[in-house]
Parts: structure tokens; C-alpha cells; sequence
């Protein structure tokens, strides 16, 4: 990798940068920065004018996936939340903690479980802020977390906010919906549910896929949120000290329903087949493919689904932006004009 000074990348959230750094933190030790929001958070610090010092299982790819930030403004520090040594070099020098390494999926086989990531996780991760001196952290939760959540998945996350919440950091929290970007995960899923015929099952062989399937009677409401605004508040609060201490729901300012969400992808999404109905799918066969077929390995990863999301999407994901707009002085990007900008460029 090159270690000649390149342009400072331009912020994803405003297209302009901050070379300056008076009144910003200068290391932020970063968990998650290889995942989809991760990129966009490492992202904006170096636009934004912090150095990220990102805790990542493999460095080789992760210099290759980074390289564009230029050598000198970033480290790479090999290990994870479950490596002492690793979490201690990552934060050493550090003023800050950003985390925000969470799964949608479990894979126990490979100690990928909840209970294992979102909360032994972050408890080591508190713990080594603590042994290192670094006392800020911004702490990645989910909306609709919540005592007694319905879904594993939130209430774990809700134990991990408890665990944030009584470490004395001085801690900031967000509750994201749904995060969508022309590279995530759940934009992909989309175009292949409104654009595809078949998909691909174990490697090589075609499943048909005629319709567009939602769970239950798809009514129930959330607030997509562009990956954008979130790597922007993210960062923002680093340098806002009247955001500690406080929990903050972020999402999109519409309020659709998963039909609805469908029906924009549809009309969207280039290469959309029109003719694809959108099918409801009971709730307990839902369910039952999640417990069965869904941890078989006939479908890619990102066709998947498991009883969590079935779970989560029986319920509103919604919430007032309100107080985010506010606090970090941000007008919220509109899911439709946001998606309608990238929708060529989704793979």
C-alpha cells in the first residue's frame, strides 16, 4: 500500500471536508470498521479530521478496502472484541471509542451468538476503554430496543445499552433503524426481491423467484435511514459534549409501511420487474423457514432471513427525529429522493 499523502476524502454526509482538527479528537479507536456502516464512519472521522484506529480480524483486506483514506490517516490494528492484547493497542493514545460491531444473524459454530457479540463484546470493550484512560464512547444500539423486546436480538442489544449506560464513560447512544446505501446489505436484498427471477441455491442451482414476499399483513411501519446521516451523527458527537449521557432513536423522517417499501423499491430500482406481485407470508410459516430451511445453506447470505426479523418486523420501527435534527444540526435524508439518487448503482 502506498504511503504517499493523498486528498483528504470528502465527508459522505456533507461532500465537503475538515482538514482542521481545533475542537476534534484526534485517535478514535473504531469496532465494525469493515462492515457496511463501519466504512462510512471510518470514512467521515478522517474527513472530519480524526485518525481512526480500527480494530479489524484482518488487516491485509482491510488496508485494501481503506486505501482511498490515504496510508497516513488511518491504523489498523489486528484482533477483536474478544482479544485483550488487540483491544489494548487499538486504544492506546485513544480519546474516544466508537462501537458499533453488532449481527443480524447468528452463526454459534463460529461463536457469532447475541448474547456472545452484542453483549460479552461490549462489556470487553468498556472494560478495555477503561484500562486504557479513554473515557468517551459512542455506542451503536438498534430502534426498538427495549426492556422485555420481544426479539433475542433486541433485548440483547438492550443489555449491552445497560452495560454502556452504568460503565461512568461518558457515553452517548443511537438507536438506528433500518440503515440503506447503495452497498448495504439491505439494499441488495431489495433489488433482488423486485428485480430478480431466480436466485442462486447451494452455489449453482436456479430457485424461481416470482413474487415479492413481506411477512404478515407488511402494515407495520419503520423509518429507513441513509448510512450517510448515520456516519455524520456519529462522528458528530465526538466533538458535542451536550450528547453525553443521552440515548438518541435515528431514522429516516417518512414513516412507511414494509408494503409500501416495496412497492418504492419496485418503482425504483432500475431493472424492477413491475410484474412481480407482492405476497404476504404468514407469520408462523415465516417462522418456520427461519427455524428450518433458512439455516440451511441453499440460499446466499443476504437472501436469508432468521426469527428475529420475522419477529422484529411485527412491530413498528419508528420514532421522533426531532431531537437528532436538533443536536446535530442535520436535516435527515428522505428514503425515496435518497434511494432514487444511488438505485444504479446497487449490485
Amino acid at each position: 500500500m502506498s504511503t504517499e499523502a493523498q486528498e483528504t476524502p470528502k465527508s459522505p454526509a456533507t461532500g465537503t471536508t475538515q482538514a482542521e482538527t481545533s475542537g476534534f479528537l484526534t485517535r478514535v479507536m473504531v469496532t465494525g470498521a469493515t462492515g457496511f456502516v463501519g466504512r462510512y464512519i471510518t470514512r467521515e472521522l478522517v474527513a472530519r479530521g480524526h485518525k481512526p484506529v480500527c480494530l479489524v480480524r484482518n488487516q491485509n483486506r482491510f488496508f485494501v478496502q481503506a486505501r482511498e483514506l490515504g496510508a497516513d490517516r488511518f491504523e489498523a490494528v489486528g484482533g477483536d472484541l474478544f482479544d485483550p492484547a488487540g483491544l489494548a493497542k487499538s486504544l492506546e493514545g485513544a480519546e474516544a471509542c466508537v462501537h458499533i460491531v453488532g449481527i443480524i444473524f447468528e452463526h454459534p459454530l463460529r461463536g457469532q451468538t447475541f448474547e456472545r457479540i452484542h453483549v460479552e463484546g461490549t462489556h470487553n470493550v468498556v472494560e478495555a476503554c477503561k484500562a486504557a484512560g479513554v473515557r468517551r464512547i459512542v455506542h451503536m444500539s438498534a430502534l426498538g430496543t427495549r426492556v422485555n423486546a420481544t426479539s433475542r436480538y433486541h433485548q440483547t442489544k438492550w443489555r449491552a445499552e445497560g452495560i454502556v449506560k452504568d460503565s461512568g464513560l461518558d457515553w452517548t447512544i443511537f438507536r438506528p433503524s433500518i440503515i440503506h446505501g447503495h452497498d448495504g446489505e439491505f439494499m441488495r436484498l431489495m433489488k433482488s426481491f423486485v428485480s430478480d427471477t431466480t436466485v442462486t441455491s447451494l452455489g449453482f442451482i436456479p430457485t424461481p423467484l416470482p413474487v415479492i414476499p413481506y411477512f404478515g399483513d407488511g402494515q407495520n411501519r419503520l423509518q429507513p435511514v441513509s448510512v450517510k446521516d448515520v456516519a455524520h451523527c456519529f462522528t458528530a458527537a465526538l466533538s458535542r459534549p451536550e450528547t453525553i449521557g443521552k440515548i438518541y432513536e435515528l431514522g429516516g423522517p417518512e414513516k412507511i409501511s414494509w408494503k409500501e417499501l416495496y412497492r418504492i423499491c419496485r418503482e425504483t430500482i432500475p431493472g424492477a420487474k413491475m410484474w412481480k406481485p407482492l405476497i404476504s407470508q404468514p407469520v408462523w410459516a415465516a417462522k418456520f423457514l427461519a427455524a428450518t430451511i433458512m439455516k440451511l445453506p441453499i440460499l446466499p447470505d443476504y437472501m436469508r432471513f432468521n426469527t428475529a426479523q420475522v419477529q422484529m418486523s411485527q412491530e413498528d420501527s419508528v420514532c421522533d427525529i426531532g431531537p437528532v435534527e436538533r443536536d446535530f444540526d442535520i436535516k435527515l435524508r428522505d428514503f425515496r429522493q435518497d434511494m432514487a439518487s444511488y438505485a444504479n448503482l446497487i449490485v
